[in-house]
C-alpha cells in the first residue's frame, strides 16, 4: 500500500461509525460468545496456536462475526485478506486467489480470506471458492446471518468447522456499550460522555443481543445531544428518541423465523397461552404473514388437540378464514384467540399417530383386500360367482341397539390392528365411554 492509501485507511478509521471502532483487536478485549471462545474451548485455542483451518461462522447480526475475523487477522502470521460478497464477484476471488499462491510460493505464508455475507454468493461463485480451498491454497472464514446448512454448498460445509454466534445477552451489551463510551481512543471518552445505569439498561434491552444496534443508537444520541457543563449526558429520554422503536431479532427469512415459528407451536403444545401469545407477538411485529401463522394454528388444532377439544378446529379454521378477510392489524386479535383456545384446549394426537400408523401400514405390508360384505355394491353384482362374495353378511348398524353390532370392517391381514387409542383428555373421555357402553350393550349374553 502506497503512502496516499494509508493515508485514506487512517482517515476512514477515524471516521469510522462507533460500532466499526469498537470492534475488539485481541480475544481479551472480546464480549461473548463464550460457548466458542472461552479459555480451553476450541476455537480460543485453534487462534492463539494459529492454526486456524477453514471456518464458517454463523448467528444473528451484531453478535461479533467479523470481530472474531478481525482478532483473527491481529493474531495470525497467515496473510489475511477480506471480501464482502455483497459487493465482490469471482474476479475478485481470482485476484485473491493469485495472491494466495504468489504468497505460498515465494514466502511459504498462508492466506486466509475472510468472506462476508457468503450466503450471497450463488451456487457458481461457491463452486469457484471450492478448489482452492480444497488443495489449501486458502483458508476461508465466512460469516452468515443465514443457516449455512441451507445457504453454502454441501461440499464447502463439509470443508469447514462451523461455529454458531448466539445473541449477546443484556449484561454483554451493556459491558460493550459501557467500555464504548469510556474508551479514551476508538470510543467516545475524549468527548466527556456520560451514560447511567437505567440508560444502560435501557438500550441493553431494547437492541436484542445486537450490540452494533446499540452502540449506533449511542453514537446517535451523542450526536444530537448537546454540551452542558463540557458533559454530554447520555438519557434514557435521550436513547428512546433514538431508537423509536424497540429492535428484536427476527428475520422471517432466517433461522429465527424458524425457532419463532417453532416455539409458538411447542407453546400452544405445552398447554401455556402466555407464551403462544408472546411469540404471536413476536412474529406480527416482525411482519410475518398472518395467514402462515393461521396456517400453523389450524395444524395445531388438529394435531395436537385433536377430539379431545374437536371445536379446536372449528375455531382455528374460522380464524384462518376470518384472518384472511380482514386482515391485520385486527387481524391479531382472531389469532390470539385461535392461539389462546388451542394452547388452553385438552390435548390429545391420538388421531395424528393412528393415521401414521396406517399409513406405514399401507406402505409396507400386505393389506389385503377389502371385505365382499364392505365393497360396493356394484363390484359385487359384477362377481360372476356367489362363493367369490365370500361371506356376505353385512350388518346395517342402525337395524341394531344404540346404531351398533360388532363386525370386521379391516381386511383379514389387519384384523387385529388397533390404530386409534382415545386418550383420556378432554372429549376423547367422552368417546372412550362411548366405546366400553356399546361394547357392555353387545357383550351381555341373551336372554
Amino acid at each position: 500500500m502506497d503512502l496516499f492509501g494509508m493515508i485514506k485507511e487512517e482517515s476512514l478509521k477515524q471516521d469510522a461509525p462507533l460500532a466499526e471502532r469498537m470492534k475488539p483487536q485481541t480475544l481479551d478485549e472480546f464480549v461473548g460468545q463464550s460457548h466458542i471462545l472461552a479459555d480451553g474451548k476450541l476455537l480460543n485455542r485453534l487462534i492463539k496456536a494459529d492454526k486456524i483451518s477453514s471456518i464458517i461462522f454463523y448467528g444473528p447480526p451484531g453478535t461479533g462475526k467479523t470481530s472474531i475475523a478481525r482478532v483473527i487477522a491481529n493474531t495470525t502470521k497467515s496473510a489475511f485478506e477480506s471480501l464482502n460478497a455483497v459487493t465482490s464477484g469471482v474476479k475478485d476471488l481470482r485476484r485473491v486467489v493469485e495472491l494466495a499462491e504468489s504468497n505460498l510460493g515465494m514466502y511459504q505464508q498462508r492466506t486466509i480470506l475472510f468472506l462476508d455475507e457468503i450466503h450471497r454468493f450463488n451456487k457458481a461463485q461457491q463452486d469457484a471458492l471450492l478448489p482452492h480451498v480444497e488443495k489449501g491454497t486458502l483458508i476461508l472464514i465466512g460469516a452468515t446471518t443465514e443457516n449455512p446448512y441451507y445457504e453454502v454448498n454441501n461440499a464447502l460445509i463439509s470443508r469447514s468447522m462451523i461455529f454458531r454466534l448466539e445473541r449477546l445477552t443484556t449484561s454483554e451489551v451493556k459491558l460493550i456499550t459501557k467500555r464504548a463510551v469510556e474508551h479514551p481512543e476508538r470510543g467516545l471518552g475524549m468527548l466527556g460522555v456520560t451514560i447511567d445505569e437505567e440508560a444502560l439498561d435501557f438500550i441493553a434491552q431494547t437492541s436484542a443481543g445486537d450490540a452494533r444496534k446499540a452502540l449506533n443508537a449511542v453514537e446517535l444520541a451523542v450526536l444530537s445531544t448537546e454540551k452542558i457543563n463540557d458533559e454530554i449526558p447520555i438519557t434514557t429520554a435521550v436513547l428512546k428518541e433514538c431508537v423509536q422503536r424497540k429492535g428484536y431479532l427476527y428475520d422471517k427469512a432466517g433461522d429465527s423465523h424458524y425457532d419463532v415459528i417453532s416455539a409458538f407451536i411447542k407453546s400452544m403444545r405445552g398447554s401455556d397461552p402466555d407464551a403462544a401469545l408472546h411469540y404471536l407477538a413476536r412474529m406480527i411485529h416482525g411482519g410475518e404473514d398472518p395467514k402462515f401463522i393461521a396456517r400453523r394454528i389450524v395444524i395445531a388444532a388438529s394435531e395436537d388437540v385433536g377430539n379431545a377439544d374437536p371445536n379446536a378446529l372449528v375455531v382455528a379454521t374460522a380464524a384462518a378464514q376470518a384472518v384472511n378477510m380482514i386482515g391485520l392489524p385486527e387481524g391479531r386479535i382472531i389469532l390470539a384467540q385461535a392461539a389462546t383456545y388451542v394452547a388452553s384446549a385438552p390435548k390429545s394426537n391420538a388421531a395424528y399417530k393412528g393415521i401414521n400408523k396406517a399409513l406405514i401400514d399401507v406402505e409396507g405390508t400386505d393389506i389385503g383386500s377389502v371385505p365382499y360384505y364392505l365393497k360396493d355394491s356394484t363390484s359385487l353384482s359384477m362377481s360372476k360367482k356367489r362363493e367369490d362374495w365370500g361371506d356376505y353378511s353385512y350388518k346395517y348398524p342402525h337395524d341394531y341397539e344404540m346404531n351398533y353390532i360388532p363386525q370386521q370392517y379391516l381386511p383379514d391381514e389387519l384384523k387385529n390392528k388397533n390404530y386409534y387409542r382415545p386418550t383420556p383428555n378432554g372429549y376423547e373421555a367422552t368417546i372412550n365411554a362411548y366405546f366400553e357402553k356399546i361394547k357392555d350393550v353387545h357383550d351381555k349374553p341373551e336372554e
